[in-house]
């Protein structure tokens, strides 16, 4: 802002605010997401650190597109499995797949976190800092109990690096994914938050009650959960065939 005036953010008029606004929109940002990260910013800067929240009173956040969430099919899910080779990557994918879990949660996983007596896992530093529980089912709890007899991680790590100290990285596994991805044969493109999609979507095809997968994704509203209703193809094939009523 202050390059495109040649001038200080503090000396900026309203209109030339909203001048700024019309730039951003027209020709700068090409995605909604981008455009309001720039708004938020800026109403950030006027509201709290200038003190002139009434100078971006006009800004208004942009619609974006909704994308619908992308799902594996569980012979996909297991075919993605077994082409990642490394027990710890597919340890944690298997861990994205069975919970609904981020990523970055599954990834600073610390064994104290698997509670085996409740039969939960505990995420002590979700989305905004909100700890919750996911169910930690019989499987799941074996394959963990296997994984941490043969690569033995070091308490408190659950899931370490490979070629340094700490948690494996984020960064790490989404190549690791991406080569099983090819690996497998498939033609979908897949990143961590699709096994977390994957999950929503076979539960709700399961017959579990969206407040339910509301609570084990962490999902502050039930709206952001009913998405996954648009990709059921269990809740699709219940609608009648209409053709079939109709006179021959």
């Amino acid at each position: 802002m202050a390059a495109y005036f040649m001038r200080s953010p503090a000396a900026l008029t309203r209109a030339e605010l909203r001048r700024y606004a019309t730039y951003l929109r027209e020709e700068r940002c090409k995605s909604a997401s981008r455009l309001r990260g720039h708004l938020a910013a800026i109403k950030f800067l006027y509201g709290k650190t200038l003190g002139r929240p009434e100078d971006v009173s006009f800004l208004s956040w942009p619609t974006g597109t909704q994308k619908l969430p992308a799902v594996l099919s569980r012979a996909e899910v297991a075919a993605l499995l077994r082409a990642l080779e490394h027990p710890t990557y597919r340890m944690v994918a298997a861990t994205l797949y069975a919970t609904g879990m981020r990523v970055r949660e599954v990834c600073a996983l610390e064994t104290r976190d698997i509670d085996s007596s409740r039969g939960v896992i505990v995420i002590r530093h979700g989305k905004g800092d909100k700890p919750r529980l996911v169910p930690l089912h019989r499987r799941l709890l074996l394959s963990l109990r296997a994984y941490f007899r043969q690569q033995r991680p070091e308490p408190p790590v659950l899931f370490p690096a490979s070629m340094a100290r700490g948690h494996v990285r984020v960064a790490t596994f989404r190549q690791a994914l991406h080569r099983a991805t090819k690996q497998a044969g498939l033609t979908k493109k897949v990143v961590p938050h699709v096994l977390r999609h994957s999950c929503a979507t076979h539960m709700l095809e399961a017959g579990t009650d969206l407040r339910v997968i509301q609570a084990i994704l962490g999902h502050g509203s039930v709206l952001t959960t009913t998405r996954y209703l648009r990709v059921s193809t269990r809740m699709l094939h219940q609608a009648p065939s209409l053709l079939d009523g109709l006179p021959e």
